[in-house]
């Protein structure tokens, strides 16, 4: 087989970034060449490739800068609504290619560096990941930043700058290890500190009510240091700005509270400030209820809200004068969107700040703060929801207690004079929850204090109104909405299949890369033979490459030209990699039982990272590395299957591994998943879906063709009728001989002989905390259908391609803007 073109050689070919002009690269030569000599101080005598990726990096920002400072005096002087997206977690990836592709800078950079005798792709697996963030949640808000930009809406991200990302996963023996991401080690070219716009945030202290109103004083102060990251849209010259906090202890920190003989112990406990934004919590879908959790949530909103404020009352570019002083106006100039519960404390702050220090009435402060928030929804998982200790809010954050209970009581005054003598609806409504430990219900306070909360799919949406806030969907029915999540097709097209977007290019102009709904003219290329053999063969030379990355990265040889299933995200129990690693050893045991049979290939590749602290979710992992030890070593199965654990499954990875895959596994219980939207990446680059009618499996299949995916499984209501009829996974085990055997090889040892109880806990959760059991007969017993001729198969990749404008985040926010009727309109 020919060896396959490498990204840059395809980018040569291409057109959808424009002609390289001769003058371009002459200036790209020079400004590397001037970066290298005077930013790094090197010569190519001593440089270093990570020298010559930070010279290329600051020399593609110096092309953002003039953009970036016209954006924001275009901003101040015309003054537009601004949208601030507020969320504790960017799962940015890497920045130096999308920005190329973003600014139209990728074929001169791709001939500056050939000419310059070095590869570009080098160069850019030199980036660290900007892992700052855990999963979906982090990167809708990433992909959100730049379908925000690409639109050209005046939006701000902002965040915490985290020293330490999330962990990066070793797999040593099979476990999964955690190491520490030091993402900022060698320096981060793209971002600019802002010490100037610096800002104090209080803890601790007491309350004291005077005839002027209520004091928060004797607090303990950290300062917020904010570091901007530009954030460019798609060849409109629009860069928006990303506006991360660092905590930085003040100068006299501790320092009154010593004499002068602990001088150096005071100094050394500026450490305990600074720590609020050293780390990155690690856990998805799983509440934690650390102090230092509730002060990062605190922190990020307090410098936020002030910068927002600040803002707000200078309306002039270069004007620091308060030209508004009256906030009437504030909710038609600033819309704060919540990303999940994490920034809640956003509403009790713009309280205090409308309240105690700009006076305002609680009824007028009250009306503006619920027209400036809006809440997304991204978990109905119990054991996800925020519940943070009053005790703990009480000592951290006193004045905001106090402002909750406020709220809470006049919440529950209007609910009892509509439902009076409902004492149950009080206590199922109320922000507090009394129950044992008194807790702040962190999602009440995000619904009653916002003018929108959506979810982000459809099912999930349903039970957000009709099952978990139900109530409160009753109290405001027009408050409850919809907003399916999307994924940006500049990252997740053109950056990780620049074979694939030049070839739908070639088909249907090159407009479809802002506005995806234009895929829907693929349809008529549906029985073009030639068409769908030059897709099939980019979805070769993707899996011809990634195979060649699996072989050095891991060792592993596997077959091209087996079908590629693939498994990533968050290892979680609802997620069921277990089901699928089920599946795998059922496989396995059909080719040892027969060798001779006809066996489609298929080369299953399962990653991501499990919580530290989440013993199952790291259970599962050292199962699926054990079965594929057996699996990968048994003679008898050779290349017919092969099993890959993805270590450190991240964003750089996946741009890696979706563009190669066949067959995309979407297979968590109904009712559980959100959304998702590594479906849709998947959808977007040409994989048929397997899958459950969860999240947007859901609406994937009702614009595809239910009949374009391999949909099985029970629907929410089955899962319901299911949990209130009891499940009993031993009437399963007892009743198919297969699934039993898989069963008993586990808890026997089978892939485990040195620890025959290894895996003891699965076991017992299989049999009595878990209904993966319930559907083996389509999904461990059955899977996807590879009797599928490979036309067939080939012809469902492009009926589904047609429909990847589903998912698109410009969708979601805004191709709507126009009309006024989706995200834009929701504030």
């Amino acid at each position: 087989m020919a060896r396959p073109l490498s990204d840059q050689e395809k980018r040569k070919q291409i057109s959808i970034r424009g002609i390289v002009g001769v003058e371009n690269v002459a200036e790209l030569k020079k400004g590397f060449n001037r970066h290298l000599h005077f930013t790094l101080v090197k010569d190519r005598n001593v440089a270093t490739p990570r020298d010559y990726y930070f010279a290329l990096a600051h020399t593609v920002r110096d092309h953002l800068v003039g953009r970036w400072i016209r954006t924001q005096q275009y901003y101040y002087e015309k003054d537009p609504k601004r949208v601030y997206y507020l969320s504790l977690e960017f799962y940015m990836g890497r920045t130096l290619q999308n920005t190329m592709i973003n600014l139209g800078l990728q074929n001169a950079c791709d001939e500056a560096i050939y000419q310059l005798g070095l590869d570009i792709e080098e160069l850019e697996e030199i980036e660290e990941d900007a892992g700052l963030g855990n999963g979906g949640l982090g990167r809708l808000a990433a992909c959100f930043l730049d379908s925000m930009a690409t639109l050209g809406l005046a939006a701000y991200g902002y965040g915490i700058r985290y020293e330490y990302g999330i962990f990066n996963q070793k797999i040593r023996d099979g476990w999964q290890v955690e190491e520490a991401d030091d993402w900022l080690r060698h320096g981060n070219p793209w971002e600019k500190a802002r010490p100037e716009y610096m800002l104090p945030v209080h803890f601790y202290g007491r309350v004291e009510h005077t005839k002027n109103g209520a004091k928060w004083v004797d607090t303990q102060v950290v300062l917020a240091l904010p570091y901007d990251t530009p954030v460019p849209g798609y060849m409109n010259n629009t860069v928006n700005t990303m506006r991360l906090w660092s905590a930085r202890a003040p100068n006299d920190f501790n320092l009154r509270d010593f004499n002068v003989g602990d001088y150096i112990q005071a100094v050394l406990d500026r450490n305990v400030a600074e720590n609020i934004s050293r780390v990155l919590y690690p856990n998805d879908n799983f509440f934690e209820g650390k102090e230092l959790r509730l002060k990062q949530e605190y922190f990020v909103v307090a410098a936020t809200l002030q910068d927002i404020i600040r803002r707000y009352k200078a309306s002039k570019f270069g004007s620091t004068d308060s030209v508004r002083t009256v906030f009437d106006s504030f909710p038609d100039q600033v819309a704060i969107q919540l990303n999940d519960t994490h920034p809640a404390m956003a509403i009790p702050e713009l309280m205090r700040i409308f309240v105690d220090i700009e006076k305002l009435p609680w009824s007028k402060a009250w009306e503006i703060t619920k027209k400036t928030f809006a809440y997304t929804n991204h978990t109905v998982l119990p054991e996800a929801l925020e519940r943070w200790p009053v005790d703990l809010m009480e000592k951290l954050l006193p004045r905001h207690l106090q402002i909750i209970y406020e709220i809470n009581q006049r919440h529950l005054d209007r609910v009892s004079a509509l439902f009076p003598s409902d004492v149950d609806r009080l206590r199922r409504m109320s922000l507090i929850e009394e129950g044992g430990i008194k807790r702040i219900n962190m999602a009440h306070l995000c619904i009653v204090g916002s003018h929108a909360v959506n979810g982000v799919a459809k099912i999930h949406s349903d039970i957000v109104r009709t099952q978990v806030f139900k109530d409160f969907a009753e109290l405001e029915p027009g408050k409850f909405q919809n907003k399916t999540n999307g994924i940006t097709p500049r990252r997740w097209l053109l950056l990780c299949n620049p074979g694939l977007a030049e070839l739908i290019a070639e088909k249907i102009g090159e407009d479809y890369v802002k506005d995806l709904s234009q895929l829907t003219k693929l349809h008529k290329f549906v029985n073009d033979d030639i068409f769908i053999r030059e897709v099939s063969k980019v979805k070769q030379e993707n899996k011809v490459k990634f195979a060649q990355f699996l072989e050095e990265e891991y060792k592993v040889k596997i077959n091209p030209s087996s079908m590629f299933d693939v498994h990533v995200k968050r290892i979680h129990e609802y997620k069921r990699q277990l089901m699928n690693c089920l599946h795998i050893i059922t496989m396995y045991n059909r080719i040892r039982r027969d060798p001779t049979k006809l066996f489609m290939p298929r080369t299953v590749i399962i990653g991501g990272k499990a919580a530290p602290g989440y013993h199952m979710a790291k259970m599962i992992i050292r199962l699926i590395t054990s079965v594929a030890h057996v699996v990968n070593n048994d003679p008898v199965v050779g290349n017919k299957l092969k099993v890959i654990f993805l270590e450190n499954y991240r964003v750089s990875l996946a741009e890696k591994v979706i563009p190669a895959t066949d067959l995309s596994e979407q297979i968590s219980t109904a009712g559980t998943e959100a959304s998702g939207t590594g479906n849709m990446k998947f959808m977007l680059n040409g994989a048929l879906t397997i899958g459950t009618m969860d999240g947007a499996n859901v609406e994937m299949a009702e614009e595809a063709g239910e009949e374009n995916l391999f949909i099985f499984g029970m629907r929410v209501e089955d899962v319901a009728e299911l949990d209130k009829k009891g499940y009993n996974a031993r009437d399963y085990y007892d009743k198919l001989p297969e699934l039993k055997q898989v069963i008993d090889q586990i808890k026997g040892g089978f892939f485990s002989p040195k620890q025959p109880d290894l895996f003891k806990d699965v076991v017992n959760m299989l049999f009595h905390h878990d209904r993966t059991l319930q559907s083996p007969s389509v999904y461990v017993l059955e899977g996807p259908s590879p009797s599928l001729d490979q036309q067939k198969w080939e012809r469902m990749v492009l009926l589904i391609l047609r429909k990847g404008e589903l998912k698109v985040s410009n969708r979601c926010l805004g191709k709507t803007f126009v009309s006024e009727t989706a995200w834009w309109k929701s504030f």
